[in-house]
């Protein structure tokens, strides 16, 4: 099951100008639909807003997309919405048609939260194009059901992520070293790639977001070099402060890892997973992680 409208208008027909395909100047959110609602809508299109702003793109939901999203999750109950943004249509070259300046500057809420650096706010917004909006509904994958009742592994890729804090946090399309990490097989033991950066610093995996436990603390890599800030991870973060744990958003190179008493990811499809092992280094399950899931309707 896969449908998708552009612009509004049921169709996968996208101009071959568009700035997106040529260039990748783009960005998207995939939502997960749970009893006929987005989960966590509201904070979605936060994020792809303040993803829009430091891209340079004049952006923000309509009614319009918001109703049709609306139906979309009515319509398909249990399933993933793609929300994909691009510049819009331009010409050949680099540079958009128009530059004008935008005064305001977005700031994340986890970096508010934790006071996490996050480089790369701009005050520029390149271009004045007519932004295309995608939206796409697509099936759960079903083994994701299995991953949280029963964890998984992961093995190290070799493919190391560029550090790039301008473009560090954002969910754009620029995807080329995720598709060289998911080009490679994997080991019969693994459901899932740990990714470093250039300099060994651990920044997530090849589709969410890593937490790492300890006796006293919960740290979380920062996104401000490589990586995606993921919208679960928020929330992630926000409920366990509620609990009373203390969390921090900081580097961590892959040298620590085996001091680490638990680990889990987060994405906004599959909520919450436990890691049972990366490489040769085991871990036990938290028994806080399943009451997370409880608490923020993440069981699938």
């Amino acid at each position: 099951m896969t449908q998708v409208w552009v612009d509004g208008h049921p169709g996968n027909n996208v101009n071959p100008l568009d700035r997106g395909l040529a260039y990748g100047d783009a960005l998207f959110a995939t939502m997960r639909v749970h009893q006929g609602k987005i989960q966590f809508l509201k904070s979605h299109l936060e994020r792809l807003t303040q993803g829009a702003y430091r891209l340079g793109f004049d952006w923000h939901p309509s009614n319009k997309l918001q109703q049709q999203l609306s139906r979309l999750a009515e319509a398909n109950p249990n399933s993933c919405i793609k929300i994909l943004l691009t510049r819009g249509v331009g010409g050949r070259g680099y540079a958009a048609s128009v530059v004008r300046h935008n005064p305001a500057i977005i700031t994340q809420s986890d970096i508010a939260l934790q006071s996490e650096a996050m480089p790369g706010l701009h005050s520029q917004a390149a271009g004045s194009l007519d932004v295309t909006e995608i939206v796409s509904v697509h099936n759960l994958p079903t083994h994701y059901q299995n991953w949280q009742q029963q964890g998984v592994c992961l093995a190290v890729s070799d493919v190391r992520l560029g550090r790039q804090p301008k473009l560090a946090g954002i969910k754009h399309c620029n995807r080329l070293e995720q598709v060289l990490i998911k080009s490679v097989d994997l080991a019969q033991y693994a459901q899932d790639w740990l990714v470093l950066d250039s300099d060994d610093y651990i920044v997530e995996s090849s589709m969410a977001n890593i937490f790492f436990a300890f006796d006293k603390k919960i740290i979380t890599p920062r996104q401000s070099f490589a990586g995606v800030a993921g919208m679960m991870r928020e929330q992630v973060i926000h409920q366990l402060l509620q609990m009373g744990y203390k969390v921090e958003v900081t580097d961590f190179h892959y040298s620590m890892l085996n001091t680490a008493k638990h680990v889990f990811m987060t994405n906004s499809l599959f909520g919450l997973i436990d890691v049972l092992a990366i490489e040769n280094m085991r871990f036990s399950k938290a028994s806080w992680t399943s009451k997370i899931r409880e608490q923020l309707s993440l069981t699938l």
